[in-house]
């Protein structure tokens, strides 16, 4: 593995080939900022109602589809799961996006404020401000409570941020990106869904492809950069985030508000090929890519396994 000063960029290389330079990525995704951002607040049609028999989220895509307890429920008591599991994904989304926010005002604390790659992390962080708005605002437009990460994985994110290096930052950042990223891309298509919702996830899916692009990059930078400890650490500190996500995915809350068992539900989604498929196809362009750079090796694999999101 190359180990070049960061100044001599041209040499860096890694399994996927040569790094390109840092400056270059940030100007073209500030190009891209320029032409694709969105103003959700005045995008959306945040006046209109629910549309009816329409869903909150894909059927596929809710946790107990194709369970034996799917196939005892209503149409109408689906749907309000979807409903739920809407609000509690984009709670979800809230949490891992105000720990992003956190992460990347470290990670740029120390560079040069007038590069670009600086420039470009506010941006983002611009981005990352109004996601989080945008989703708060669809919890409350769907009716659906926000469903807050339990306390003891809301403390336990507290240690890995403080903790987390460079790379693990980055590496936490696609964790929490490109999974909802996935479900989002077959959501905003989808025209079972409702409208307000699918432009939701579509403001969302063409401004996280840019933060998806500069957290890849800085990632594969920093694994061949960083020192030996660094690259351990981020191994197992990515493994564990892995392994909370998957717990946090769904609040188990939702099967009670809907008015099923809360332990016969967790119990077959935990029992669901279906889901357990679902969870890994959503994680598998992240899992080949982390494989790829060496972040799944040793102890971190074992973690990843540990989650269910790695076959």
């Amino acid at each position: 593995m190359t180990t070049v000063t960061e100044r001599d960029v041209r040499v860096l290389r890694d399994a996927l080939g040569p790094l390109r330079d840092r400056e270059q990525i940030a100007e073209r995704l500030l190009e891209a900022s320029a032409k694709h951002s969105f103003d959700p607040d005045k995008e959306l049609d945040w006046d209109a109602a629910a549309e009816d028999g329409k869903w909150f989220w894909p059927p596929e895509l809710v946790s107990l589809y194709d369970t034996p307890m799917w196939r005892r429920m209503s149409e109408e008591q689906r749907q309000d799961l979807a409903r739920h599991e809407a609000a509690s994904l984009a709670s979800l989304g809230i949490w891992f996006e105000i720990i992003l926010m956190q992460l990347l005002v470290r990670h740029i604390y120390d560079k040069p404020v007038v590069s670009s790659h600086v420039r470009y992390a506010l941006t983002e962080i611009a981005d990352e401000c109004r996601h989080s708005m945008m989703f708060a605002r669809m919890i409350t437009w769907g009716g659906a409570p926000c469903y807050q990460v339990p306390r003891r994985y809301h403390n336990l994110a507290r240690v890995l941020k403080t903790v987390s290096t460079t790379p693990g930052s980055f590496a936490a950042t696609l964790l929490g990106e490109e999974i909802l990223d996935w479900m989002q891309r077959l959501t905003f298509p989808d025209e079972r869904v409702q409208t307000l919702v699918r432009g939701v996830t579509r403001i969302h899916v063409v401004e996280e492809a840019r933060h998806v692009r500069y957290a890849r990059e800085e990632l594969r930078r920093q694994m061949v950069t960083a020192p030996r400890w660094e690259r351990e650490l981020t191994r197992v500190s990515c493994g564990e985030a892995a392994r909370v996500f998957s717990v946090c995915f769904v609040n188990p809350q939702v099967y009670e508000n809907v008015g099923l068992d809360r332990q016969e539900a967790v119990a077959q989604v935990k029992a669901s090929g279906h889901r357990a498929e679902v969870m890994q196809s959503g994680a598998r362009r992240l899992t080949d890519f982390f494989d790829d750079i060496g972040v799944l090796n040793g102890v971190g694999r074992r973690l990843w396994k540990s989650s269910g999101l790695l076959a």
